[in-house]
C-alpha cells in the first residue's frame, strides 16, 4: 500500500477504490466516457467520503495517467462539404441556420450549431463545438472579444447559411446564454 503521507488526496481517494472499480474507471477513461467514469468513483467511493468534486478530480488524474493512450472521442467535422452533407440529411427543408449555447459541468460552455426545418418543422444538429475543437480550428488566432467556440460557430454557421441560401441567427455571440431567444420557422 502507498504511504498516506507522501500522496497527494486523489491518489488516497484511488487507493480507497476497489480493484475492480478501479480497472472499470481506468476502462472508462481508455474509451473516453468521461462520465461513466466519474459516476463509478463517485458510487465506490461515497463510503469513504468522496465526493462528487473528489471523483472528477479522480478520473482527471486518471484522464493524465493515460494520456495519448485514450482513444478520444472524435471532434465533429467543421468544414463546409461536412456540414452541407448533414444539413442535407435534415427532415425537412432547411429554412435557417442557428447557433445555441449550452453548458456541463465537464466541457463548461459550447455550442451547437442546428439546421432549423421546416415541412416538418425541427431542427437537425450538425455539429457540437467544444472549447477544445474551438481552439484548434482557431489554430492560434485570437478569437477577439468572442469566446472560442461562439467565434468558430458563427463564422462556419454564416459560411453554410450562405451556402444554402437561408438565414443564420445566433442570439447572443458575445456572452454565453443557454436561454437566449430560439429562431422558429414561420
Amino acid at each position: 500500500m502507498t504511504d498516506i503521507s507522501t500522496t497527494e488526496p486523489w491518489e488516497q481517494w484511488w487507493e480507497l477504490l476497489p480493484q475492480g472499480i478501479r480497472e472499470q474507471v481506468d476502462g472508462y477513461v481508455l474509451q473516453d466516457a468521461l462520465m461513466p467514469a466519474i459516476r463509478a468513483v463517485w458510487e465506490a467511493g461515497q463510503a469513504h467520503g468522496v465526493g462528487l468534486q473528489e471523483a472528477q478530480l479522480v478520473v482527471h488524474e486518471r484522464y493524465s495517467h493515460h494520456g495519448d493512450r485514450i482513444a478520444r472521442t472524435p471532434d465533429n467535422p467543421l468544414d463546409l462539404d461536412s456540414l452541407g452533407a448533414r444539413a442535407a440529411g435534415a427532415p425537412g427543408r432547411v429554412v435557417a441556420i442557428e447557433v445555441v449555447w449550452d453548458g456541463d459541468t465537464v466541457h463548461d460552455w459550447f455550442v451547437i450549431l442546428y439546421a432549423v426545418t421546416a415541412d416538418p418543422e425541427g431542427e437537425q444538429a450538425l455539429a457540437t463545438v467544444y472549447r477544445h475543437t474551438a481552439q484548434r480550428h482557431l489554430d492560434g488566432t485570437d478569437p477577439a472579444l468572442h469566446h472560442p467556440c461562439a467565434a468558430v460557430a458563427d463564422k462556419v454557421g454564416r459560411a453554410l447559411a450562405a451556402r444554402l441560401s437561408v438565414p443564420f441567427h445566433f442570439a447572443s455571440p458575445d456572452t454565453p446564454d443557454d436561454e437566449a431567444p430560439r429562431l422558429r420557422p414561420s
